[in-house]
């Protein structure tokens, strides 16, 4: 586990930028007419992820803004 806010942050938007790339590639949730669970909940990862770098981001931002007083 990454213990500093710095890696955090760029394993984080790493991650989520994966998340973005291959959900896209799968942006259809009907495969021949039918409901397909498991692309529906990588898509749903795929948001919790963003989220969770913007959540992150922000607590990288606010480290940075600390260190610099």
């Amino acid at each position: 586990m990454v213990k500093s806010i710095k890696g955090q942050f760029f394993l984080s938007i790493a991650v989520a930028l994966g998340f973005i790339i291959n959900s896209f590639n799968y942006t259809d949730f009907s495969f021949r007419g039918e409901f397909n669970l498991p692309r529906l909940l990588f898509y749903l990862v795929m948001i919790i992820s963003v989220y969770n770098a913007g959540m992150l981001t922000q607590q990288y931002m606010q480290s940075r803004k600390e260190k610099s007083k």
